[in-house]
């Protein structure tokens, strides 16, 4: 590895005014294409290349205007005029083309760096971060900003109905924070990258077994941005390792603090979900103030309540908040409803960590009061696919009526851990009272939902990929309005 060709954020911010042509190398990443976008609305002249191109991310880039090469078309000769060189995530530190960008002779960095550095230096970021919610959280808070009458700029990590999933926009800027990792040569997360100027916490507990041993590894990377940041942090007070980080860092003259969650000063209190909506009251200031909102479930509530902390910190006015926040839009795979399969409500949501999946089901409980769950759960991210939430899973799904386990033939990458028992997992879960199976092919998953089909129930699938190609398959043209 060769790294003399990187640059810092330090020089690529002090050296940004000479930089004229950006090329963004694997540009169709979910994270890699909006940032391509942003890099190009700040005025460089941006370019990219992918193996492959498909919607809804080609299509994106398409409107946008950016030329997209095939990656056999990048020679090191082709790479010598552009002035900076942004790298995927997905290019692996062992591959001959990380050596040709390498030693190419042009500067290179990772995106949240480009990103960081060309874009975000002069905004007021806020970050959304956390283990859950993030998505969801980042894209409340610019659709409460826009009703507020800013324009803010935003990147959501999730497919959002309407609209691109990044914008340049003006003084505000709202960003998922992902804790997950950079590059090969940035092992740090990404957050850490995004000049961030505020910070919304939404939870802190371990998950991406893959890149970090424990959560005390994740803890340090808040450690290494939370004492610096200038502005305004809001910690959801449920978690201890949110709670380690205010203990340690909340004395800072120069910071807004705040605290919310259950038994916060804050709130929120009084929570009531319906089918259609929730009420809930905050305290600022000494005074109650009541809001009442499209968003269902107790975990949306505390995500809202987030946002709307930081808009009272900024002096917006109450009333004016309190109509932002009465209609507001999920993000695609957010308990989002696809239609019906026969006689069952179909739900695809991206949950697949235990505690995401105990508030999702918190949520379809209080929505669909009257309906019985069959939830059809894939565990295929890293830590999912591990033994570390084997239990927690168990206790977590058994909240159902049915569980179907729809388990893909992968093994863990988590650091030091096992593989998760899927049949282990179905017995423990039935041995709660709740009919449970295991299945490991697209065919048997349909064969198992049909016989699991019961009158007025909701078919919940938890998946963040394909749940073994159900999404895929002709179960979608089945469904209906």
């Amino acid at each position: 590895m060769d790294l003399s060709n990187l640059i810092s954020q330090e020089d690529l911010i002090k050296n940004r005014h000479k930089i004229k042509k950006v090329f963004f190398y694997r540009i169709c990443g979910a994270g890699m294409g909006p940032a391509a976008v942003l890099v190009k609305q700040a005025g460089f002249d941006v370019e990219g290349a992918d193996s492959a191109f498909y919607p809804p991310m080609s299509t994106f880039l398409e409107t946008t205007g950016i030329p997209l090469f095939k990656l056999d078309q990048v020679t090191p000769e082709f790479l010598k005029k552009y002035d900076l060189i942004v790298v995927g995530n997905s290019v692996a530190g062992k591959l001959e083309t990380a050596r040709m960008i390498e030693k190419v002779g042009v500067p290179f960095t990772s995106f949240p760096s480009a990103l960081g550095s060309l874009v975000l230096k002069d905004k007021n970021v806020i970050g959304i971060a956390g283990t859950h919610g993030k998505t969801t959280t980042t894209y409340f808070l610019t659709q409460l900003l826009e009703s507020l009458g800013q324009n803010p700029g935003y990147l959501v990590g999730g497919i959002i109905e309407g609209r691109d999933p990044s914008k340049l926009g003006g003084k505000y800027f709202v960003i998922e924070a992902d804790e997950y990792d950079s590059a090969y040569f940035h092992k740090i997360s990404k957050f850490r990258l995004y000049e961030l100027k505020n910070m919304i916490l939404t939870s802190l507990e371990f998950d991406h077994a893959d890149i970090f041993s424990s959560v005390e590894k994740i803890e340090d990377e808040f450690r290494a941005v939370v004492p610096d940041m200038p502005t305004t942090l809001i910690f959801n007070q449920e978690y201890p390792s949110a709670m380690k980080l205010h203990k340690d860092y909340s004395k800072n003259p120069k910071q807004k603090w705040f605290l919310y969650g259950e038994g916060s000063d804050l709130g929120p209190f009084d929570v009531k979900t319906f089918e259609n909506g929730s009420t809930f009251n905050i305290k600022w200031k000494g005074e109650t103030i009541s809001f009442e909102s499209s968003v269902v479930g107790g975990h949306n509530v505390l995500n809202l309540t987030s946002c709307l902390l930081y808009l009272l910190s900024e002096g917006f006015k109450t009333p004016d908040i309190q109509k932002a926040a009465k209609v507001l839009n999920m993000v695609k795979r957010r308990q989002e409803v696809r239609g019906k399969y026969h006689d069952m409500i179909v739900i695809d949501d991206f949950a697949h960590h235990p505690r995401a999946i105990t508030v999702t089901l918190d949520a379809i409980k209080a929505r669909y009061k009257d309906r019985k769950i069959i939830t059809v759960f894939e565990p295929i991210s890293a830590t999912a696919r591990s033994s570390i939430f084997q239990n927690e899973f168990r206790d977590s799904l058994a909240v159902s009526d049915k569980v179907i386990i729809a388990k893909a033939d992968l093994a863990t990458t988590a650091l030091g851990g096992g593989d998760l028992n899927a049949d282990l997992l179905a017995k423990e879960i039935s041995a709660k009272g709740c009919p449970a199976v295991c299945v490991s092919k697209l065919d048997d998953l349909r064969a198992t939902i049909d016989k699991f089909e019961e009158k007025n129930s909701v078919l919940l699938i938890l998946s963040n990929r394909t749940c073994l190609g159900l999404w895929e398959s002709s179960f979608v043209q089945e469904l209906k309005a």
